[in-house]
């Protein structure tokens, strides 16, 4: 039964589901959350909020049996390299994942900022921002998770006066959260 509910959901909600969770105020809120991060430090931070794997990631769970977390964390791996959040100057981008279907969150820090940092850290930063959101409060929770990453780049990279900035002088990744 919990099988055909997981599916269920995950063939249910749609990028307007992400969207109307959050609200257009909250995203720009967020938006405006990760620039002003982004001012303190050399790192890039990208909010990506998904309302459901997609079907082929769901496929591998549902018929291949694997782990529901090692889909979501290889989901989330997948994003970090289409958003190009790994093509940072300092290697030090972290894209904050939410999959709404499972109200589960993957934070994935690259490798400069893996490095300077403990895996503990990151799972407590995922545990507190896993329960806002179960407890419905997802700005709130995403709001941490640019917070706590934010000050742990700024602690690591502090931003000097070309930091930020790509070789073509053009700002990094996009601030505004990416709703899929």
């Amino acid at each position: 039964m919990e099988t055909l509910k997981r599916c269920l959901r995950h063939l249910w909600l749609d990028a307007d589901d992400a969207r109307r969770a959050l609200g257009e105020a909250a995203i720009d809120r967020l938006e405006a959350r990760v620039r002003a991060s982004e001012q303190q430090h050399s790192g890039q931070i990208c909010l990506c909020v998904e309302a459901s794997l997609p079907p082929s990631y769901l496929w591998r769970h549902l018929a291949r049996g694997e782990p529901i977390g090692e889909v979501i964390r290889d989901r989330a791996l997948t994003l970090f390299g289409k958003q190009r959040v790994w093509d940072t100057e300092d290697n030090n981008g972290v894209l904050v994942y939410l999959l709404l279907a499972e109200h589960r969150i993957e934070i994935v820090a690259d490798r400069a900022l893996v490095r300077c940092t403990d895996a503990e850290q990151w799972r407590t930063l995922v545990d507190r921002v896993a329960r806002s959101c179960r407890e419905g409060r997802i700005e709130e929770g995403l709001a941490t998770a640019v917070d706590v990453a934010g000050a742990t780049l700024a602690a690591h990279f502090p931003r000097t006066d070309a930091a930020g900035m790509s070789s073509e002088g053009e700002p990094g990744l996009p601030d505004r959260p990416i709703i899929r």
